[in-house]
């Protein structure tokens, strides 16, 4: 089960991280006696992770802890 931030802004669920969700997949909608800052909403679409969010492809995030020492092997090769 995954946990998602989202508030409704008067219209529709808005949701404040990605969904990895498939078609016709069962969700659980629950709705908390808490209520967001509108002004906040906008301030996480301004920063870097929040924009250049939906670019992430988690396959390549995989490689990125060997990338450094891939690209010295293949410059200097292996000493």
């Amino acid at each position: 089960m995954i946990a998602l931030q989202a508030y409704y802004d008067g219209n529709a669920v808005q949701l404040l991280e990605e969904i990895h969700a498939q078609k016709n997949q069962k969700l659980i909608v629950t709705i908390l006696d808490e209520f967001i800052d509108e002004t906040l909403t906008k301030e996480v679409e301004k920063t870097a992770r929040g924009i250049l969010g939906k670019y992430a492809n988690l396959e390549l995030q995989k490689l990125e802890k060997s990338a450094w020492e891939k690209a010295v092997v293949t410059r200097y090769g292996n000493a």
